[in-house]
């Protein structure tokens, strides 16, 4: 007979198990404000589809075609610590997540408790003849389940494996975000040297204008104005290259820390090679919301807030749960383990709070308002995100153009400065006509240079708003090979 109950009490418990509901509302991504059909500046196309930032973004930067900067990378992801905190808070939401599994499956413990006590010789309804001290032996092994029938651990479960999404997300947006701003002072860094060249270059041409006025002053063709003149030209220019050489100390600091060692002990030698600016692909339909880190990251957000709601709910019904004990327990004398002395234990519990105050009421309207503020964040990492590309595209194109012009003026004033020297030396016009050529040309050739390195920037700031590049799909093209093979188009990686 305690058989065929025990059958039917594990019958019951198997049926209320499989008929378990979930009280969280059906999950919908927010609503987007409309989106246009595509970007304002350019035209390229964008689609709305399933996140997939897990998709590996590769090395993005071998566009630039630059091993100092592919090594620079490859040091960044293995050293730099705040990538290595980002790493151990994707890890602890991950054991966060494995935590709340576990309530998924009966607990199991075994307990040992040779227990030797003394009672009160007060103690209330203590027998006559009761020891004053006894042994008490227990061992055994007890099991508790939760039937879950209102989804409040599946929803816990659920909750905290989105969480451990959003924070594998949060790990790639620093990721992509510390590679991208290791590339812009990288190109900052290369700017500088190519500014150091052209100041280098201007002294030793400021040097010789120099020479020159003082030997024509010596000769009494040209006044003491003259002279004074080129000298303080050429102090300024030496002025700049140590201001241009001090940026570009802090900037090689920088990417010291970001690469995770001290700046006192890293250099990197200057080079006056310029890098080529990647031209953006034309047509190529935006992966803007299934590559971006950061709004998989705000979308895994919303989906555990809504897991949240069905959290609070469950809280509103009974709470059922399967416990059993089996054991054995004597006083201390004989075979512990013998058949007599052992016990058991088989049922279930219900618990239900009757009154709370208001407390379960509260915990409900905190978690929709949680779910809101995620919905409203997640908005609000789109709209930035499409924010970002407009800007970017718009500076590329600007830039470019403005570069056009500026080389056009650097040529004119380049010319402008020597027919004024030709005419210095036939003595048609004094110095001060020299000195306002030198100065336009020098201008001109270093807006023409920070223009470029703008450009490269707003590249490299292009690629991480992109979330790591622009590939037309998953198969993808490898960017630096691209990038070898044609100027004209490049696809960066995934």
């Amino acid at each position: 007979m305690n058989r065929r109950v025990d059958l039917r009490l594990a019958a019951v418990v198997a049926a209320c198990l499989l008929g378990g509901c979930s009280l969280a509302p059906t999950y919908r991504t927010p609503n987007l404000p409309p989106m246009p059909s595509s970007y304002k500046e350019g035209d390229t196309a964008w689609k709305v589809a399933t996140p997939a930032d897990e998709f590996s973004r590769g090395d993005w930067w071998a566009i630039y075609n630059d091993g100092a900067l592919n090594r620079l990378e490859s040091r960044l992801d293995a050293d730099n610590p705040s990538l290595a905190a980002a790493l151990a808070r994707y890890d602890t939401a991950r054991a966060f997540e494995s935590q709340l599994r576990s309530g998924l499956f009966p607990s199991l413990n075994f307990s040992a408790d040779p227990l030797r006590a003394r009672q009160s010789d007060n103690r209330p309804l203590r027998g006559s003849n009761e020891p004053n001290e006894y042994n008490s032996d227990t061992t055994g092994v007890q099991a508790n389940y939760d039937l879950d029938l209102w989804g409040r651990i599946r929803n816990e479960v659920s909750q905290g494996h989105a969480l451990a999404q959003a924070s594998k997300a949060d790990l790639a947006s620093a990721k992509l975000s510390l590679e991208a701003r290791l590339a812009e002072d990288y190109v900052r860094l290369r700017g500088y040297d190519i500014q150091v060249g052209i100041l280098q270059d201007t002294l030793n041409a400021y040097q010789r204008a120099l020479e020159l006025t003082e030997n024509r002053h010596s000769g009494g063709v040209a006044s003491g104005l003259d002279v004074s003149r080129a000298q303080t030209q050429l102090h300024d220019a030496q002025a700049q290259v140590m201001d241009v050489t001090a940026q570009r100390a802090l900037t090689e600091h920088a990417i010291a820390s970001l690469i995770g060692v001290p700046a006192s002990s890293f250099s990197i030698p200057p080079v006056r090679e310029q890098l080529t600016v990647p031209v953006t692909p034309v047509g190529v339909p935006s992966t803007l919301l299934e590559r971006r880190p950061d709004i998989a990251a705000a979308e895994r957000r919303v989906y555990a807030a809504n897991a949240g709601i069905g959290i609070a709910r469950a809280a509103f019904f009974p709470d059922l749960s399967l416990s059993g004990a089996y054991g054995f327990q004597n006083t201390g004398f004989g075979n512990l383990l013998s058949i007599g002395n052992r016990f058991w234990a088989l049922g279930p519990l219900a618990t239900l709070n009757l009154f709370d105050a208001g407390l379960r009421r509260a915990q409900l309207r905190q978690a929709h308002a949680e779910f809101a503020e995620a919905s409203a964040d997640y908005r609000q990492v789109v709209l930035d995100a499409f924010r970002e590309v407009e800007d970017d595209l718009v500076l590329l194109q600007d830039l470019g153009a403005e570069a056009q012009q500026e080389d056009q003026a650097f040529a004119a004033a380049q010319q402008t400065l020597k027919i004024a020297t030709n005419r210095y030396r036939e003595g048609i016009v004094n110095y001060l006509e020299v000195v306002v050529a030198q100065t336009a040309a020098l201008s001109a050739q270093q807006d023409a240079e920070t223009i470029r390195t703008r450009r490269l920037q707003a590249s490299v700031d292009l690629v991480r708003a992109m979330g790591g590049g622009w590939r037309r799909d998953t198969a993808g093209i490898d960017a630096a090979s691209t990038a070898q093979a044609s100027e004209s188009k490049h696809s960066g990686m995934r």
